[in-house]
């Protein structure tokens, strides 16, 4: 029989369980709660026997977990973002790996990072943190800015970042310019935006918004030398990958006074505890990986896990396969 592990995911099955029955029609399922660092061979071993994984943000699916793993035949990734899988390593050993995609989640993460720039820009939280504590009076302190006629410079444009994008340029009338290596003028003015490179992004934008995937050649891409190109006082907002951003370098910028306020739903070594140095920081919002947290978004999400498990044992090609190369020769292929 085949067997199905669900491995360190909060919420696929829990709000909408019909896909946990979906997939008991198809074999036996079993969740998992592993340590996030758990190291490959560990995972490899826990693992054994398990020829289809439904994988969350962590643990990493790293080489030395490929190494080890007894045949695989599906990794469905539960969300967007693939950077804990060792794509390489998957396709040598001839794995699927599938993501959820982008149209999915869109509207979930890019409503989440208005929410994240409304907090931070107009001091919500801090002001509703005083009215619990009785302290009504103190309301002069929270002087926000408005978002009308600001410069937002999104990084990534893909289908997240266009709708970040555009809620701001159509419901905010703000201007938005844009970096991303991957597409061109063309598209990027279609979407709405003006293509800039990152330098000029930096030193124009009032907010920044991050909307791009993590790669091994972005990761720490907003470090010291990034921040001091910044305007004084720009609000960040971080929705894709905490490793995007330099840690050091921004609670330096924010100990400066560079950054006027960060609301991110993603921070390096995730999940965090309660003494992070971030938290220290009154004009500092962060939320717990939730952007994709609507009932929309994850009954999409499960729909779309439990359609790659289906498909793959149907012998067909699932949607959103990351390394199509491994379909080749494969019976797989149509």
């Amino acid at each position: 029989m085949i067997k199905i592990a669900i491995v360190n995911s909060s919420s696929f099955g829990k709000y909408f369980p019909e896909h946990i029955e979906r997939l008991k029609k198809l074999g036996e399922v079993e969740r998992f709660e592993f340590p996030e660092d758990i190291n490959g061979k560990t995972l490899a071993e826990k693992l054994m026997g398990f020829s289809i994984i439904i994988a969350s943000v962590k643990p990493y699916y790293n080489k030395e977990f490929f190494d080890y793993k007894d045949k695989t035949l599906l990794i469905t990734r539960h969300g967007i973002g693939y950077d804990n899988i060792d794509i390489k390593s998957a396709t040598e050993k001839g794995v699927i790996v599938t993501k959820v995609s982008g149209e999915i989640e869109r509207e979930a993460v890019a409503e989440t990072a208005i929410a994240l720039l409304m907090s931070v820009i107009r001091k919500i939280r801090e002001a509703s943190l005083k009215v619990k504590e009785g302290k009504w009076k103190e309301r002069a302190k929270f002087i926000g800015w408005e978002i009308k006629g600001k410069t937002v410079g999104v990084i990534g444009f893909g289908n997240i970042g266009s709708r970040v994008g555009e809620i701001l340029k159509k419901g905010f009338d703000a201007k938005i310019l844009v970096y991303d290596p991957y597409l061109s003028e063309e598209e990027i003015a279609k979407r709405g935006g003006e293509k800039v490179s990152l330098e000029e992004l930096l030193k124009n934008s009032d907010i920044i918004s991050l909307n791009c995937s993590l790669t091994s050649e972005n990761y720490h891409m907003l470090s010291f030398k990034e921040f001091s190109l910044m305007k004084d006082g720009v609000f960040i907002v971080n929705t894709a990958r905490g490793e995007l951003i330099d840690e050091k370098a921004l609670i330096s910028a924010l100990e400066l006074g560079k950054v006027g306020g960060v609301g991110v739903d993603v921070v390096e070594g995730e999940p965090i505890d309660e003494n992070h140095p971030l938290l220290k920081f009154e004009n500092v919002v962060i939320t717990p990986h939730i952007s994709a947290y609507t009932y929309e978004a994850l009954k999409a999400m499960g729909d779309k896990v439990v359609s790659d498990v289906e498909r793959v044992l149907r012998g067909e090609i699932p949607e959103e396969v990351i390394n199509k190369e491994v379909l080749e020769g494969e019976p797989w292929k149509s």
